[in-house]
């Protein structure tokens, strides 16, 4: 049975669906991240303040280069610093500072990552025949992570296993939020003692922002 590993492993990953999803992307410029939103990014490889062609493109094979052939970030960060001199980018958001460089860098290199990955697993997940013989996803926290969001620990501690297709999933299928290392592991049944039902008011939205509890911004989908 299919399993997904831990960080570490995980963002060294590469496999075939991983790669068709990320390569099957349109290079789409934008002056912020939520120009686009949901299943747009499915579809779109963006990165905010990036409106050039050329610049977005170098950007893009710089990230190709980890998923399709395990780069890693620190690579990345050089790529970037190359890229960014050789065309002449100014002024995006965290420009000017050590602390701003390697947090947008980790932006861009782990989201594209971990949201293609889980993609890929999705695809694998999905397969009929796989579905047949495994059809229910219990929730995965990873627990390598400095500052676990509350909820998402919640549900890996309780060993969530729903159906696939529960109403859970087409919002909480992970990652469900920036950095976020959660995913699905594929069972033939709930193991003993895990939680077969999400905790209450799971899909009540928050009455400020309107996204689903445990869910950031653009995430839930």
């Amino acid at each position: 049975m299919p399993d997904t590993p831990r960080l570490g492993s995980a963002l060294n990953l590469q496999f075939a669906e991983q790669i068709e999803f990320f390569r099957g992307k349109l290079n789409v410029p934008t002056m912020r991240w939520n120009d686009l939103v949901h299943e747009a990014h499915d579809r779109a490889f963006v990165v905010a303040g990036a409106t050039k062609a050329d610049l977005l493109q170098d950007l893009r094979d710089a990230v190709d280069k980890g998923i399709s052939r395990g780069g890693s970030l620190k690579e990345f960060r050089k790529d970037f610093n190359e890229i960014v001199a050789r065309r002449g980018w100014t002024g995006w958001t965290g420009e000017g500072s050590k602390k701003g460089v390697a947090w947008r860098t980790r932006i861009i290199f782990e989201t594209n990552l971990l949201t293609s990955q889980a993609a890929g697993r999705y695809a694998q997940l999905t397969d009929p025949a796989f579905l047949e013989a495994y059809p229910y996803w219990q929730y995965i926290h990873n627990d390598s992570v400095l500052h676990p969001r509350p909820l998402h620990k919640q549900w890996g501690d309780q060993r969530l296993t729903l159906r696939h297709d529960h109403p859970f999933y087409k919002t909480h299928y992970p990652p469900n939020g920036w950095l976020c290392r959660c995913y699905v592991k594929a069972v033939a049944e709930p193991p003993s003692g895990a939680a077969t039902e999400p905790p209450a008011g799971w899909d009540t939205p928050n009455l400020k922002t309107g996204l689903p509890p445990g869910i950031d911004k653009g995430w839930a989908y």
